[in-house]
């Protein structure tokens, strides 16, 4: 057995599946849960978007990400309550669709 150990037989190779799995498994070891907003938190997050649709001011949100927070910034144009999301125009040309629970701060 002691010619096997750190001999020609030994090896260190990883199957490229099991290197994958180890990944996932890093990666969602990592995952962060959503923080739970308050009423206070939740009403100025409406008021932001209230204004920003309504003057045309920019708001910057803060979204959840479960990995790492992202940032948008632009121009509310519409509420869609019943979907609960915003469309949101980032330059005269680009706008995207957020979803209202992914904000977790906005600000004018």
């Amino acid at each position: 057995m002691k010619k096997l150990e750190g001999g020609l037989w030994e090896s260190k190779f990883i199957l490229p599946e099991h290197r994958a799995r180890m990944e996932r498994d890093l990666r969602e070891s990592q995952c962060r849960e959503k923080p739970i907003l308050d009423e206070q938190q939740l009403e100025e997050i409406d008021k932001a978007l209230y204004y920003s649709k309504r003057d045309g001011a920019p708001v910057t949100l803060k979204l959840w990400d479960p990995f790492l927070d992202r940032e948008a910034k632009g121009i509310v144009l519409a509420v869609d309550p019943q979907l609960k999301r915003i469309k949101l125009r980032w330059s005269d040309d680009d706008w995207d669709w957020i979803e209202m629970d992914e904000i977790l701060l906005a600000t004018t």
